[in-house]
């Protein structure tokens, strides 16, 4: 029908491109206690995004650090739900720009970070109050103050219920109570999840129907269980009105970023690594060192023989030090 796509990009440490700038992990960014550095470093990797032709950023991570066996704690702000929510929306506002003509995408719709094990797909135990004070407070804070454009729904399911078949958490809370107003998208294979893994679906039609039922609008990163969406109609599983809704949301979305009249990428603009850029990558990691207490130890004295031992098995790994996305 020659409608043009809605491209997405991880950026959560700069654009992850060939060529684009890397910044330091999103846990960097908290120990910058720096709302406004955040803000700067959000706006040059909008900026670079925007020179390659991407819609949609999925970043940043709201995630509050409740358990640092969870792999993924470097993507994370910290564990302060107050920090995490001022510098979420900060890196909010500095992506999308004044228009909102770049989505930020606010992730895993919630409590991720708290999971059984501290396992990317297992289960959540909370209350909602705990869910509420806690880990909702960083995405309702980016969502009135910051008019977030997406929203991913998490892996795990909170009390036995999904997040992506989650109608409470996807349509009740996000949209009716805080009056968001953009795209849910799925975290990648998270509609598939709900049959190969949570076991709440039979199929992938019937997988669909929850999900988009819920509130999902788009399936990430393919068509796995969206393809079955036909099925589903015609075995009653979800209506037409439901699916004529989604594709409302996604068609008015893609007018107002103006995908229509500029589908594609001017190639002779593209912007990458400016110097402006790099340096404020390393101002971020100048800014993220932390001295816990220093008891006449530093500055090392390389006279008198002192020197640091790093012992493990990556203390010289360089890929170690990459954090996630770069």
């Amino acid at each position: 029908l020659g409608i043009p796509a809605l491209s997405h990009e991880e950026c959560l440490v700069g654009l992850m491109a060939r060529g684009a700038t890397m910044f330091p992990s999103a846990l960097a960014y908290g120990a910058t206690f720096d709302p406004d550095l955040v803000f700067r470093v959000a706006q040059a990797t909008g900026r670079e995004a925007r020179s390659i032709g991407c819609h949609q950023g999925l970043a940043p991570v709201l995630d509050v650090s409740r358990d640092v066996r969870w792999g993924r704690t470097e993507e994370t702000f910290g564990e302060d739900p107050y920090l995490v929510g001022v510098l979420g929306t900060r890196f909010v506002r500095g992506l999308q720009g004044e228009k909102r003509d770049l989505l930020a995408t606010l992730k895993h719709y919630a409590g991720h970070s708290w999971s059984e094990g501290a396992r990317n797909h297992a289960p959540v135990h909370l209350g909602w109050r705990e869910l509420s004070d806690v880990f909702l407070l960083p995405f309702e804070m980016a969502v009135r103050q910051a008019h977030a454009g997406s929203v991913m729904p998490a892996y795990h399911d909170i009390d036995n219920e999904s997040c992506h078949a989650s109608r409470h958490l996807l349509t009740e809370v996000l949209r009716d109570e805080w009056g968001f107003d953009g795209l849910i998208v799925a975290d990648y294979i998270g509609i598939s999840l709900l049959y190969q893994h949570h076991n709440l679906a039979a199929d992938r039609a019937e997988a669909a129907a929850m999900a988009f039922g819920a509130g999902v609008d788009i399936e990430l990163p393919a068509d796995d269980c969206t393809a079955h969406l036909g099925e589903a109609v015609r075995r009653g599983l979800i209506s037409t009105e439901t699916i004529d809704a989604i594709v409302k949301r996604i068609l008015v979305e893609k007018l107002r970023l103006g995908i229509f009249e500029r589908p594609y990428a001017d190639e002779g603009a593209i912007d990458l690594q400016s110097p402006s850029t790099v340096a404020l990558a390393r101002e971020v990691a100048g800014q993220a060192v932390v001295v816990l207490e220093n008891r006449g130890v530093l500055p090392l004295d390389p006279g008198r023989g002192q020197r640091i031992a790093l012992v493990g098995p990556t203390a010289d790994d360089p890929l170690a030090l990459l954090c996630g996305y770069s």
